[in-house]
């Protein structure tokens, strides 16, 4: 495993966790202690954690990863808005491309009267949304279920989406700003996303305002690859201009 990879994985247990031993740190990521002290003290020296006596917990201020469950409840009434809008950018006889989050599961239940319709999604909360959806074709990537997302990760998920094509690719993620794009806590995560947004003429984000101007860990997709961003009223003003001055087009829903 590479440095990169494994340094990845500790942010992943510490944000699951809250804090690791040195020695659940080292058989997490299958290596020595020693190495995992290298590791522990450029991530520290990065501000992604704070090292204690034995092991390593997330930086003040930080919190473990939010479950599916719980992010649902997070601006709900904003996702809801957001995904009514969204809705209106799919039509009949569309193939589109729906990536992991709440907003896009949202947006999934919204489709469920659609007729002629082809969904590519590696998220087991949107194909639920459509299982009876008589008019709508799911097709599942597959790949490795990660717990927190309900969502298939993995090299396995990104090879299920070489040579598939769609008119419209619909991503939540963790943050999106200007001078970066977007971006999430996990690089699996990432990794997916970005084969979902190469299958599509169209980048769409779905993004509340609690996550307009947050930067995460891993770069998902670059602004220069975002066509459009819809989020909410309560979105950081400042930042939506930014985001429309590197070419996005912003929708407030």
């Amino acid at each position: 495993m590479f440095a990169p990879e494994r340094r990845q994985r500790i942010l992943e247990m510490l944000r699951v966790d809250g804090a690791a031993s040195l020695r659940q740190i080292a058989d997490h990521v299958d290596t020595s202690e020693v190495t995992v002290r290298r590791d522990l003290k450029v991530l520290e020296a990065q501000g992604l954690l704070a090292r204690r006596h034995g092991g390593a917990v997330l930086p003040a201020g930080e919190s473990a990863e939010s479950t599916y469950a719980e992010k649902a409840h997070v601006a709900a009434a904003e996702k809801a808005a957001i995904a009514r809008y969204a809705r209106e950018l799919v039509d009949d006889g569309d193939a589109i491309a729906v990536g992991s989050g709440t907003t896009c599961q949202a947006l999934a239940r919204r489709l469920s009267h659609a007729r002629d319709l082809t969904v590519v999604t590696n998220s087991l909360l949107v194909a639920n949304a459509l299982v009876k959806a008589t008019g709508v074709e799911v097709l599942l990537t597959g790949g490795s279920l990660r717990g927190p997302s309900a969502a298939l990760v993995g090299s396995a998920a990104e090879r299920g989406l070489e040579g598939l094509r769609t008119g419209r690719v619909f991503l939540s993620g963790d943050g999106f700003t200007a001078g970066r794009g977007l971006s999430t806590y996990n690089l699996a995560v990432a990794g997916v996303d970005r084969a979902l947004a190469a299958t599509g003429g169209e980048v769409v984000v779905l993004a509340d305002h609690t996550k307009v101007g947050v930067d995460s860990t891993c770069l998902a997709v670059p602004t220069s690859g975002v066509h459009r961003l819809v989020t909410d009223a309560s979105a950081d003003l400042t930042e939506v201009r930014r985001l429309r001055a590197a070419g996005v087009d912003v929708a407030v829903a």
